[in-house]
């Protein structure tokens, strides 16, 4: 790889392990992707990945991450100790080797869009529709 970026998103689902083991397959067999780690803790109800790659393979990974934890997580009976905005709530985008600050910003970009809750999750909670 010649150029690097490090994404480490968060996941509001930390004790299912066949949602885990879905949400975390996109990360796998990847060209231009590597898996670094995963960890998840059942009293936060979080799941934390690490994962590098190509700036355009690693933002494709994430999106299609982001969309299977959207159809499997339903907000309306998530509980845990960590706060959450969202299905997925955190998703940093880290320059690593010849990626520029800005092009990690652009990618988190990217990814923003997908992380709202979905219309399932908003419909019993405080959040307003227009959000």
């Amino acid at each position: 790889m010649n150029r690097i970026v490090e994404c480490v998103p968060n996941f509001s689902e930390g004790r299912d392990l066949q949602k885990i083991d879905r949400i975390v397959a996109p990360f796998r067999g990847k060209q231009g992707v590597k898996l670094l780690d995963y960890s998840n803790d059942e009293d936060h109800n979080r799941l934390v990945v690490t994962v590098v790659g190509e700036p355009e393979p690693l933002r494709d990974a994430v999106l299609e991450a982001i969309g299977v934890a959207v159809q499997l997580i339903d907000l309306n009976k998530h509980q845990g100790q960590h706060p959450r905005m969202g299905a997925v709530d955190v998703v940093p985008f880290i320059p690593i080797k010849n990626v520029t600050m800005e092009e990690a910003v652009a990618l988190s970009k990217d990814c923003l869009l997908y992380t709202s809750p979905s219309p399932r999750d908003r419909q019993k909670s405080r959040m307003p529709s227009s959000a």
